[in-house]
């Protein structure tokens, strides 16, 4: 049988309501964080630079943007999390998440790989009591990528037995002996000198203990050649630490290794399916990675082996990748020297430009903001 339209009178119709003031309000901030929330996860991230480990690449006060496409981006791991946060709620010290679920992380296509050169954010490994994507974020250049060999030399990187082109901007620690007091302001401030402080004591056996007088400062190669053309500058050499000095706060932490942060390794990088035997060494390099970021349950370190499950095991074959990362400031940067290696799943994202610039501390008002930076792409 044929269904039959029924006609309703417009004075019968129901009218649609509209919707107030306030309801429009929420609906459009509902929105707008949904659609941050979106932007920020799935294409790119906006972050600023609070330390100057990467100067002078970038530099305390530099807000720039992250691709989260180059590399993949992450599934989210911690979804009972408030929207637009990392860690805590905005001003204050309250988490602003729960740990209740964890989702197994996974990693969308990319288009490109991690590659050694590349300046990167990704989230700091040894911050265990945090899941993997709301650890701090640190930002780096990626200098040894999965199974290479890396070595540092008299402050020069080796990678697989070749020196490494060096960043354009990279900044070294330098003594400038001087024959008297500087002013500090236009000497060094002027000419874009990070850091600087007077130098009055023996420095890390590397400067002699005498008279000298001087400063020690942290800066490009180009600026410090500057610096040399002032008459009332005797010198300026590179502060490097001798092959014999050892750092006890670098990685690993062994009584087997004898290194500092300008002579280091060599070292491997692990590479997702290599195999290495556990040799005291090779524990010392990797029984960290075994424990911590391989999804391991019940392991054992000890000096010269590893227990998994109560069996020492005399091999173990990597489950991920790993990177090897350093500050362009290299002595003024707490790094993989220091910490070690950063797994795969820790990746967030390639740091692509730079879109505003802030001086903390100008020289003045007009020189706020530095318009000579903005817009300009990380290289």
């Amino acid at each position: 049988m044929a269904l039959k339209e029924v006609y309703t009178p417009p004075s019968s119709r129901s009218k649609k309501k509209n919707k107030s003031a306030f309801r429009e309000w929420v609906d459009s901030i509902v929105f707008a964080v949904v659609a941050a929330t979106l932007i920020r996860w799935l294409f790119m991230e906006a972050f600023t630079i609070p330390t100057p480990s990467m100067e002078n690449s970038l530099l305390v006060g530099d807000f720039l943007f992250v691709s989260k496409l180059h590399y993949g981006t992450r599934t989210p791991k911690t979804p009972l999390q408030v929207p637009l946060t990392h860690q805590t709620i905005w001003g204050t010290d309250i988490p602003s998440y729960l740990d209740w679920i964890q989702l197994p992380q996974y990693r969308l296509p990319g288009f490109s790989e991690v590659k050694s050169g590349d300046v990167v954010v990704f989230n700091y490994p040894p911050e265990l009591q945090h899941p993997t994507d709301l650890k701090t974020n640190y930002i780096k250049r990626c200098i040894g990528t999965p199974g290479d060999k890396l070595e540092v030399r008299d402050a020069q990187v080796f990678l697989n037995g070749s020196p490494m082109v060096n960043p354009p901007r990279m900044e070294s620690e330098y003594f400038v002996s001087t024959t008297t007091a500087v002013n500090e302001d236009k000497v060094f401030r002027e000419n874009g000198v990070s850091e600087f402080t007077s130098y009055t004591e023996t420095y890390n056996d590397t400067i002699p203990a005498n008279d000298e007088s001087g400063y020690i400062v942290y800066t490009t190669a180009d600026i410090a050649g500057k610096l040399k053309e002032y008459d009332f500058v005797r010198d300026i050499r590179p502060v490097v630490a001798p092959k014999d000095i050892s750092e006890p706060s670098l990685y690993p932490s062994s009584s087997l290794i004898k290194w500092n942060r300008d002579n280091y390794g060599p070292i491997t990088v692990p590479k997702e399916g290599v195999t290495v035997a556990m040799t005291p060494e090779n524990v010392a390099f990797y029984g960290p990675v075994i424990k911590y970021y391989e999804g391991n349950e019940n392991v054992v370190l000890a000096e010269d082996k590893v227990t998994i499950d109560g069996k020492v095991i005399d091999g173990y074959t990597f489950k991920q990748d790993y990177y090897f990362m350093m500050g362009d400031n290299r002595h003024n940067s707490a790094d993989s020297r220091y910490w070690g290696f950063v797994p795969m799943d820790h990746i967030v994202g390639k740091a692509v430009f730079v879109w505003m610039s802030i001086d903390p501390n100008p020289t003045s008002a007009a020189n706020k903001i530095r318009w000579n930076r903005l817009f300009r792409t990380i290289d």
